[in-house]
């Protein structure tokens, strides 16, 4: 691969990477100054005049967040909602689905737990079936099964992009395609993608989607974000409203917004907030196209060293494989080579059954190591990954 990207200026940018190996970023990235600054500039100003006074005063940067949000994903800034955390935005347009006996949502083999759990307890209220799509041979969603299930009691579908537990990446665009000839609303869960990989609304075909800060964006934690495609703002109502989603008109009467903000509420993390949108546009002038390529070429390069290591087994699976490298070893547990990559100043993260439940059960699989790699990351690096994790094994 021709390196063009200036991986110097992303390390010079960002002021821990020299002091640490960090493959954790699928999990929370290390923060590039501006967003750094940005963040602790603000929380500053909070300290020196107050929080209401700072919002006032910082309207532009606030602001900017949607407009950042929505040149990221092509959609109109009116599409944009502000939220904690991408399950909560998840949670958000998923509970705004009135359900009943007998619908059907079709969702993925690879679904993340904190989904699953929502499918089941909407199951248990309202008696609606959760259909789990297989995966075809590459270990993807089979998106002929999901064709074959595609009925009238089918009422959504809800996938989640890029599993939490592995490499793949879902082909969300055939699963949009089949979304929107069929008629029936598509939640993407996109909190590993954004940032990641170039990501078009329009293109997908998703009708929702949500994203996370702090992952590939580099953004703060406690940020996310919502898209929701405007012909459906007005026909979801959100499972909670307050005095910023509605207005109260009369002690008995509200009217609720008619933009994405309905999805939010009034008391935000405002820092967070602008620090975030600080966090898109760094990452536009990167160039999403350009950072999946980056990502791409360093993961690929991990899996391949880890192939060749003794009693080491990848467990990434998919046609597309992206940032986030799995495996697991005959040796010592994903836990304990977590615990001594620690001790070395190399951070990575395990997702056990609960991220992947349905997935890990399917293929036996407790537990993985996520050596997840960003663009700041090195070559370099990962070749001493790979020497500390052969001295741990062998030890």
């Amino acid at each position: 691969m021709k390196e063009n990207f200036d991986v110097q200026r992303a390390r010079r940018e960002t002021r821990a990477c020299e002091e640490r190996i960090h493959f954790n970023n699928a999990g929370s990235s290390l923060m590039p100054i501006p967003v750094s600054d940005t963040l602790h500039s603000y929380l500053h100003k909070e300290e020196q005049i107050g929080g209401y006074e700072t919002a006032g005063e910082e309207v532009e940067a606030l602001n900017n967040f949607y407009n950042a949000a929505a040149a990221l994903l092509n959609c109109a800034p009116s599409e944009i909602a502000y939220v904690e955390n991408a399950t909560r935005a998840w949670d958000m347009a998923f509970y705004s689905f009135k359900f009943e006996p007998g619908d059907r949502i079709l969702t993925s083999v690879a679904e993340y737990g904190s989904n699953v759990i929502a499918y089941n307890q909407q199951s248990k209220r309202f008696g609606v079936e959760i259909i789990f799509v297989p995966n075809n041979r590459e270990g993807e969603i089979d998106t002929k099964a999901m064709s074959n299930l595609i009925d009238e009691r089918v009422k959504l579908i809800s996938i989640s992009h890029i599993p939490t537990g592995g490499g793949t990446v879902n082909p969300v665009r055939e699963v949009g395609k089949l979304a929107k000839e069929a008629k029936i609303p598509f939640l993407l869960d996109s909190c590993q993608g954004v940032g990641h990989i170039t990501l078009d609304v329009d293109e997908i075909g998703c009708d929702m989607m949500c994203g996370t800060g702090r992952k590939y964006l580099r953004g703060p934690r406690g940020t996310g974000l919502l898209y929701v495609r405007r012909a459906y703002i007005e026909k979801l109502e959100p499972p909670f409203l307050d005095q910023h989603a509605a207005t109260l008109l009369s002690p008995t009467h509200y009217e609720m917004r008619t933009d994405a903000k309905r999805f939010e509420n009034w008391e935000q993390f405002f820092a967070g907030k602008a620090a975030l949108g600080v966090a898109i546009d760094y990452a536009a002038s990167w160039g999403i196209e350009a950072i999946q390529n980056r990502v791409y070429h360093l993961a690929a390069r991990l899996r391949q060293k880890l192939s060749f290591m003794d009693g080491v087994a990848v467990t990434d699976e998919g046609s597309e494989k992206c940032g986030l490298v799995t495996f697991n070893t005959e040796q010592k547990s994903p836990e304990m080579i977590k615990t001594s990559l620690a001790a070395k100043q190399i951070n990575v993260s395990v997702s056990d059954g609960s991220g992947n439940l349905v997935s890990f059960q399917q293929r036996g699989i407790a537990g993985v190591v996520r050596a997840s790699l960003h663009y700041y990351n090195t070559e370099e690096e990962i070749d001493t990954f790979v020497d500390a994790l052969q001295r741990i094994l062998a030890a």
